[in-house]
């Protein structure tokens, strides 16, 4: 489980395709100092199984063909920088909300705005997907847990402020810019629950 509180930006280094399969290999400042084999990272917000880790701190992970499907995977390139999340500890602080990694499908920017101190991001998401967003709830954008400012039909608008602005790859994203999203799952479950017991 992850919280989406990024922990830093890394740089794809190398992609090795396999048809819609792929290994990436990313270089790391701080994230792979205690990863090992194994264990799980959040990459754009996908949680992926770490395979190797070099000296050089670059880490390697297995896409698979329905990560590939699911995700803006499609469009990394070597030197393109990603949102790095190792997963949560135990005892670890729960800053943001639950982050699963597995993400529901992609949106794309409509318009990046100045306000004040923050900066509006909205996007245009899947009409499937937007039945999940709530107004004041919570989303997964490339892995950054954000809080939802409005919905309005399949537009979902989130504020930014200059912290997370400066510390995730935001700050990169252009109009019509791909983006993975996971939906709050608490909203999933509720709906779900809710369609449950109409059916009982």
């Amino acid at each position: 489980m992850f919280t989406g509180i990024i922990e830093e930006t890394g740089t794809i280094v190398r992609i090795q395709k396999y048809g819609q399969s792929m290994t990436l290999v990313i270089r790391t400042a701080k994230v792979a100092e205690d990863l090992k084999p194994g264990d799980s990272l959040a990459v754009d917000g996908v949680c992926l199984t770490v395979t190797q880790i070099h000296s050089d701190k670059t880490v390697f992970a297995d896409v698979t063909p329905e990560t590939f499907s699911k995700t803006n995977f499609s469009a990394l390139i070597p030197g393109k920088k990603v949102n790095l999340e190792r997963a949560m500890p135990a005892n670890g602080r729960f800053g943001g909300h639950i982050v699963t990694g597995h993400i529901d499908g992609t949106a794309r920017l409509a318009s990046k705005v100045q306000n004040g101190n923050s900066i509006e991001y909205t996007f245009a998401v899947p009409e499937n997907l937007s039945v999940f967003i709530v107004q004041k709830g919570s989303v997964a954008v490339n892995g950054i847990s954000l809080t939802v400012a409005e919905i309005n039909g399949n537009m979902c608008r989130v504020a930014v402020i200059p912290h997370t602005q400066k510390n995730t790859t935001l700050q990169f994203l252009k109009d019509n810019s791909l983006v993975n999203l996971e939906c709050d799952i608490l909203g999933k479950y509720a709906l779900k629950g809710g369609t449950y017991g109409q059916c009982l």
